[in-house]
């Protein structure tokens, strides 16, 4: 099971974007995740503040560290070609603020710890980077944390996070392409969907 989950992984990465090899600063795209694990942890979670500020640094956080739109349009697969200029901003506004509100709530599952980093791995994706790191737990093995980095320019944004071999991006985009296909609503209901899955996070 685990294999065949980890063969479907890699496939669906390959396809992630174009398979042209762009050069990557693979050390500036370590030195960048670094630097946002550190905010998140040091600056968010490990912060003695409200609930109400973490939130609101993490978003800021969130927004500056991942391309959001380059996500998006990802996770929405096929559909994305079919949607409405309206309805594609309304849901990366859906995707973005459920996001923060989930991923505020998860990192607290790191408070106290540290990611430990390991390197990198080249991808076949134009101008994208795997930044590895692993995260000791109290019990167990330490958690690998995968970072997919692209480079436009001189900027870095974070476009996937794989944890333990499972892709967050691919993991929504095989939930929010089989919810569109069965919704009456399709994508219209989606957004719905995430916006109410925002107000009772």
């Amino acid at each position: 099971m685990k294999k065949n989950l980890f063969a479907a992984i890699f496939a669906s990465i390959f396809m992630f974007s174009a398979t042209a090899n762009a050069a990557v600063d693979a050390a500036k795209a370590e030195e960048f995740v670094q630097k946002v694990t550190k905010e998140g942890i040091e600056d968010i979670i490990n912060a003695n503040v409200s609930q109400t500020v973490k939130d609101e640094r993490f978003e800021k956080l969130f927004n500056n560290a991942l391309d959001l739109n380059f996500i998006g349009q990802f996770v929405l697969g096929r559909y994305w070609r079919t949607a409405t200029a309206e309805q594609k901003k309304e849901f990366i506004s859906a995707y973005r603020e459920l996001n923060i509100k989930t991923w505020s709530q998860r990192f607290d599952e790191f408070k106290g710890k540290n990611f430990i980093f390991k390197g990198t791995t080249p991808s076949n994706s134009a101008n994208q980077v795997f930044v590895n790191s692993v995260v000791p737990m109290d019990q167990g093995e330490p958690a690998k944390v995968v970072w997919r980095v692209k480079q436009t320019g001189d900027k870095f944004k974070i476009v996937d996070i794989i944890i333990e071999n499972v892709s967050l991006a691919i993991t929504a985009r095989n939930e929010y392409t089989a919810y569109i296909k069965t919704a009456p609503g399709g994508i219209d209901d989606l957004i719905k969907d995430l916006q109410n899955k925002t107000k009772k996070a």
